[in-house]
């Protein structure tokens, strides 16, 4: 997946570091995360809000997670969690799997661009 610039600039406005990030990461983390902000982008930047937080960590039980509110109609909300101990294999790990969400929620709720949720089946007269 590449990284763009405006990919990574959607990421750095919106994203919020929660527990066990360090506010001199926020420019590593975001460009961890930029491939995620192509897919973002199809949103309007005030309805997205991200959130990322890092429990124990180098420890045994460390856990990564990633939320992602994108205020729409209906409201969706994503969360990804990596317990990789390798920091930035479990911020991949996160990223690609908010993207696979992200995904399955456009597919979901566009229809015009998935022909199987267009076609409605047609009940018959007879039953």
């Amino acid at each position: 997946m590449p990284d763009t610039p405006e990919g990574e600039a959607v990421i750095a406005r919106r994203l919020h570091l929660a527990t066990g990030f360090l506010a001199s990461e926020r420019d590593w983390v975001s460009g961890h995360l930029a491939a995620l902000g192509s897919r973002l982008r199809s949103f309007r930047d005030d309805q997205i809000d991200l959130e990322i937080s890092l429990k124990d960590r180098q420890g045994v039980e460390q856990r990564v997670t990633l939320e992602c509110w994108i205020n729409r109609s209906p409201r969706l909300h994503f969360v990804a969690t990596s317990s990789k101990r390798d920091l930035p294999a479990a911020l991949s790990e996160v990223r690609n799997e908010l993207v696979r969400q992200v995904d399955a929620a456009k597919t979901r709720t566009e229809p015009r661009n998935n022909r199987a949720l267009r076609s409605v089946p047609e009940w018959s007269e007879r039953e």
